[in-house]
């Protein structure tokens, strides 16, 4: 992780550098620090259950889409609860102090059909943290993100499609216009 580094910064690296929405495909690495929701802090990531997301727990997320759109979405983690299973998915919002703020999952497919719910059809990132609390996941689409329809990476108390919203990390995913 890149310490020091805001969400922000890493953004405005990314759209100098020509990328975000063109042919050329797409590429970015943010990280943040988990805080309190009413902390008032401007922190990118939130915790709302402070025993399974920490204060001060770390977060990364990298996003990789080649110009034809397949997608590959990394996370990694640090200062969780040890031993504890999450499940983690991309969702449609940013974060806010409301867990319920940052919508529903992404889907690729939208769908009301609860068979929509699953690891093909959207991004899950679930992982199991060590025993030190350092977790990380992958997960790969032949399939991109919709320009702004994927803002955020909430992370739940179970794994698979649901659980509680224990913590939530604003991420800004881009999305590749293929064809161009």
């Amino acid at each position: 992780m890149v310490a020091g580094t805001s969400a922000g910064a890493v953004v405005a690296a990314v759209l100098a550098a020509g990328t975000g929405g063109g042919v050329e495909g797409y590429s970015l690495r943010t990280d943040a620090r988990f805080e309190p929701s009413i902390s008032h802090t401007a922190s990118a990531a939130v915790t709302y259950d402070q025993m399974l997301v920490p204060h001060g727990a770390r977060i990364e997320v990298g996003q990789r889409t080649d110009p034809g759109g397949a997608t590959s979405v990394r996370l990694r983690v640090t200062g969780m609860r040890p031993n504890f299973r999450y499940g983690v998915h991309v969702h449609q919002k940013p974060c806010a102090d409301d867990p319920a703020a940052a919508g529903g999952h992404y889907q690729h497919r939208p769908s009301t059909d609860p068979a929509a719910v699953n690891p093909r059809n959207e991004v899950w990132l679930d992982f199991r943290a060590d025993h030190q609390g350092a977790g990380h996941a992958e997960a790969h689409h032949d399939w991109g993100f919709r320009r702004g329809e994927a803002s955020s990476v909430v992370i739940h108390d179970e794994q698979g499609g649901a659980g509680d919203r224990i913590g939530c990390f604003t991420v800004p995913f881009g999305w590749v216009t293929a064809g161009r």
